[in-house]
């Protein structure tokens, strides 16, 4: 399902922001973008999004702000700085130069001045992490919750379509059969030319193309998957894959059923069956 969720939590000095997004997907992948000093993180965030989700395409998005400055801060090498004091001095009066040494001289020699990393509280990060995309998370879910409702109806009226599809193809099991019977008297008839002909052979052959063409145990099961599916959308747990393979399960009946009877209306409403189940697929790609 797609969706959109934000959150923000400040503790202490710590202010960070997440933003998630999350697209239709097979399975649940997560990617997680963290600023540089956040990056040990990572692994907590990906674990607390699939606790909560269980399938989808998930992208993670975290800002940071502290009020203690950036993310860098220049350091004073006191130690060194010195040295290069007395360095500097011992030139000068070796070389019987004036003048004064003044700071910058001594801030410009390498190594005295360095620029590293500032020092993160990773405990206080992660708190304000764990707050910020737990509400991001919550907004997220109910953005997929609607949208699931507004699929939930649709694949709904859907089933209910198929279900009174198949219940016709039931219906015209027997009108087939007569119709059948029908045709191969007129024609036996027509080439016999009077010529008496065997009821028991005739009826033998109406068995066989009965027992060819029955699709009894194909709506069945057709009937039964529906009410699987039924079951499915009910169900608080994710569900997606299961009704996937429904959908393709029920392909199947109705491709097998289409297949063994020719009939013209039984043919039309096979094809009217296959259109919704294609687009059940479609949309049982987005259920969680």
């Amino acid at each position: 399902m797609t969706g959109f969720g934000a959150g923000q939590a400040t503790l202490n000095s710590e202010e960070l922001s997440v933003e998630v997004r999350s697209w239709n997907h097979k399975f649940c992948e997560v990617k997680v973008r963290l600023p540089r000093e956040l990056a040990s993180l990572e692994p907590a965030v990906v674990k607390a999004v699939k606790d909560r989700i269980a399938r989808g395409s998930i992208e993670v998005f975290v800002k940071r702000q502290s009020s203690e400055g950036g993310s860098v801060a220049p350091t004073v090498n006191m130690a060194l700085a010195r040295d290069y004091f007395v360095a500097l001095s011992s030139l000068a009066a070796e070389l019987r130069l004036g003048g004064e040494i003044r700071l910058q001289d001594i801030a410009a020699q390498p190594g005295v001045i360095t620029v590293a990393e500032r020092e993160v509280d990773l405990a206080r990060a992660s708190q304000a992490l764990d707050l910020a995309l737990t509400q991001a998370l919550e907004r997220l879910g109910q953005m997929r919750e609607l949208e699931g409702r507004a699929i939930e109806a649709d694949v709904g009226g859907r089933l209910r379509a198929i279900q009174e599809l198949a219940s016709e193809v039931e219906a015209l099991g027997p009108k087939v059969l007569s119709e059948y019977r029908q045709r191969l008297a007129e024609k036996v008839a027509e080439l016999a030319r009077g010529v008496s002909v065997d009821p028991q052979r005739l009826a033998q052959e109406v068995a066989f193309f009965a027992e060819r063409s029955d699709i009894a145990e194909e709506v069945a099961r057709l009937f039964s998957h529906l009410e699987q599916f039924r079951r499915l959308s009910q169900s608080p747990e994710p569900a997606g894959r299961k009704m996937e393979f429904l959908v393709q399960e029920m392909n199947r009946e109705v491709n097998t059923a289409g297949s063994k009877s020719q009939h013209s209306e039984i043919s039309a409403r096979v094809v009217a069956m296959k259109a919704e189940l294609e687009r059940i697929r479609e949309q049982v790609q987005n259920v969680e």
